[in-house]
């Protein structure tokens, strides 16, 4: 192992300039985000799929299957928060990445195993356990690589690591995607898994690089860590206990209501932590402008993952029910390639366009033509609503020919929903970090989190009732979607002037 990763550090061209450590970042991420959106891209085909097929899933309906994708996806956002105080309060970052990373390969083993639907639901929220304490905490290794150096070169660093993110999440439908869909789900998902495992260990035989970063707190007292731990028992009993009281029927809740009580509750929460903050933090006017402002980012940021994440839901269902998808098919056994693989279309994009939107962004800065916060997330949304107007096209010519459609359709929705990510998600943390008031910034922060916990699954649920509805209902919702989300951006758009005030002139 050591000699495996010496050899590691000598084929990562980016060292120049940047911390050994990054490389041990970049390679954990990598893997970890192979794993997760390798799993993410089976996993409603699975639940979907008959239990009478050669390749056999669950056979649920896709109505529920959709719940269980929302409630999954949103439980790993949501799990972020608990995941970064645990850290940051007892056991240090390196080892929530260390031990979450463990979560996440045990949690996608449970998957592999041919069992019953208990041991499924157990590996799930093995994984969100996992996840919420890799993803925020291995983010926080690498902001601390780059303390007390320049702000460009932290920024390159960040920019090096969100790399690994989006080519770990483009390899994996390619690979996980094609040897659960085309041969046997179970091995799709123990790939996943093993992709973790690997990661683990380069992990654990490299952090020595990363020298102090991510250590155990030490300005923690014995009897905090004490009750910290204690709580957390207490925690994990409670949610084990009312999760066998819902599986076993004492609790007569179904999966799609417990996902919707699940996505209005966390509305609920958002809406009650800025009305208090408003009404009883003590903040002056201006400061109150500025949590309205990152409100209403909340909202939009949750409308827009409702929409963009429908990517594993709606648009998945889509490729395997009304996409032609006979190109390189011929290896395959049914002469198609796997309906997984456009999964990998988003990353792709994200690779490619990224630099060029950081350009375009600089380049209007420059001749003071940049446009604000409230108008990118208006443009965000804009570009999500027209992505839903191409569905709506191509959902018409299905209808219209009863047959299938070319996967230009949905490539070209990727590339719109990838535009209006880079328009939203890079700003989104930036600005709030701005535009919070100092004693709750890592409060406001939870609510970018919380937000996307409410977009995911709120994008199960609509992706699970758009997915069981008859082919000739599809194009009149991709319609209302829509207008829901251009007529939202139009709407920021347009109020962006006004909106801007509300965050001060030093903002």
């Amino acid at each position: 192992m050591g000699r495996a990763s010496r050899t590691l550090g000598t084929l990562v061209p980016f060292r120049l300039g940047h911390p050994r450590g990054l490389a041990t970042l970049f390679m954990t991420e990598f893997f970890e985000r192979f794993t997760y959106y390798g799993m993410r891209a089976l996993l409603v085909l699975f639940l979907v799929a008959a239990t009478t097929d050669a390749n056999p899933g669950f056979g649920m309906d896709r109505e529920t299957a959709g719940a269980i994708y929302g409630l999954y996806t949103g439980a790993v956002f949501l799990f972020s928060l608990p995941g970064g105080w645990i850290a940051d309060r007892l056991i240090g970052q390196r080892r929530a990445v260390y031990y979450g990373g463990i979560l996440i390969a045990i949690g996608n083993f449970l998957l592999a195993v041919p069992s019953t639907a208990a041991v499924f639901y157990l590996g799930l929220a093995t994984i969100v356990i996992g996840v919420g304490l890799l993803k925020p905490n291995i983010s926080a290794i690498v902001g601390a690589l780059y303390e007390g150096q320049p702000g460009a070169r932290r920024d390159a660093g960040f920019s090096i690591f969100y790399m690994g993110i989006n080519l770990g999440a483009m390899i994996a439908p390619l690979v996980a995607g094609t040897i659960g869909e085309s041969w046997n789900w179970r091995a799709g998902f123990f790939c996943a898994g093993a992709a973790t495992l690997i990661g683990v260990l380069q992990f654990r035989a490299t952090e020595h690089y990363l020298g102090d970063a991510g250590a155990a707190p030490q300005d923690v007292s014995d009897t905090e860590r004490a009750r910290g731990y204690r709580n957390i028992a207490i925690g994990g009993v409670a949610v084990a206990v009312v999760a066998v009281l819902l599986y076993v029927g004492v609790v007569p809740v179904t999966i799609t209501v417990l996902a919707q009580l699940f996505a209005s509750g966390m509305v609920a929460v958002g809406f009650l932590f800025f009305g208090y903050v408003l009404l009883f933090g003590g903040l002056s006017s201006e400061e109150k402008g500025r949590v309205l402002l990152i409100a209403l980012f909340f909202l939009s940021a949750a409308l827009f993952w409702a929409g963009f994440e429908q990517a594993a839901t709606t648009f998945n269902l889509f490729a395997q029910d009304f996409t032609d998808r006979s190109w390189l098919g011929a290896s395959f056994p049914d002469g198609v390639h796997p309906a997984s693989w456009y999964q990998s279309a988003n990353p792709t994009f994200v690779v490619l366009f990224a630099p060029v939107f950081a350009w375009v962004w600089v380049a209007l800065g420059k001749r003071n033509l940049d446009p604000s916060s409230p108008a990118k997330f208006g443009l965000a949304l804009l570009l999500l609503g027209i992505g839903f107007l191409t569905m709506m096209l191509a959902s018409q010519l299905v209808v219209a020919s009863g047959g299938k459609v070319a996967p230009t359709w949905l490539l070209l929705t990727y590339l719109l929903h990838t535009f209006g990510e880079l328009c939203l998600s890079p700003v989104g943390l930036s600005n709030i970090t701005k535009l919070a008031p100092k004693r709750f910034v890592g409060q406001m922060l939870g609510t970018w989190f919380l937000g996307s916990a409410v977009g995911n699954a709120l994008a199960g649920l609509i992706g699970g009732h758009v997915g069981s509805s008859a082919a000739s209902e599809l194009p009149g919702q991709f319609l209302q979607m829509c207008f829901i989300a251009g007529g939202a951006g139009l709407l920021l758009i347009f109020a962006s002037p006004w909106l801007k005030r509300l965050a001060g002139r030093d903002a």
